[in-house]
């Protein structure tokens, strides 16, 4: 049963753009955002956090070029030595946990909520959000191009195989691939 962050239907204010390049280059304090120690920001990445919602940067960590993290409510944390690749979108409006030093290959996908599909006649716009966390653990390795929906949690140390589909919880140093997301056996693995 999913667990929704605040409720059912959010109003989503303006949000600040972050320009990384003015206030992270002079470390000027940026609302709803704390940067760690040594963080590296890749040219044309573009942080939004509203009012009212956290980005949490932990110490040594990597965003990649063109990388979009959108902190529409809730906390969004990426924890030390995490590294997001070129293209990767983290769109939140419950919260998204990045473990220490996990791998995020290049054009990843994380989207918290879904729309809300309940009552076939009423449009779905009307019908609000159905959001719940995502968790990737530390040391966990996602693959190019793979998306995380809505609820999983990646345990410590699992592999995602690029263009995976991610629907349901993986076991900590497991491995999975697939669409959606299946269990991949080792023996038959190359490598």
């Amino acid at each position: 049963m999913d667990r929704p962050c605040g409720g059912g239907r959010r109003r989503l204010v303006a949000s600040a753009v972050v320009r990384l390049l003015s206030s992270f280059a002079r470390n000027a304090p940026t609302a709803g955002v704390q940067r760690g120690r040594d963080v590296a920001i890749g040219p044309d990445a573009r942080l939004e956090v509203n009012a009212g919602a956290q980005l949490v940067l932990g110490d040594g960590c990597r965003i990649g070029e063109r990388t979009r993290i959108v902190v529409q409510a809730g906390r969004v944390e990426i924890g030390a030595g995490a590294v997001l690749g070129e293209r990767c979108t983290l769109v939140a409006v419950c919260g998204v946990t990045i473990g220490a030093r996990a791998q995020l290959g290049d054009g990843v996908v994380l989207v918290d909520f879904d729309h809300a599909i309940a009552d076939v006649e009423r449009p779905i716009r009307v019908q609000g959000l159905e959001s719940t966390p995502i968790v990737v653990g530390d040391d966990a390795r996602i693959g190019l191009g793979a998306s995380l929906l809505r609820g999983v949690t990646v345990g410590v140390g699992a592999i995602v195989d690029p263009h995976a589909v991610v629907t349901r919880d993986v076991a900590p140093g497991a491995h999975v691939g697939g669409v959606p997301a299946k269990p991949v056996d080792r023996a038959t693995t190359p490598g």
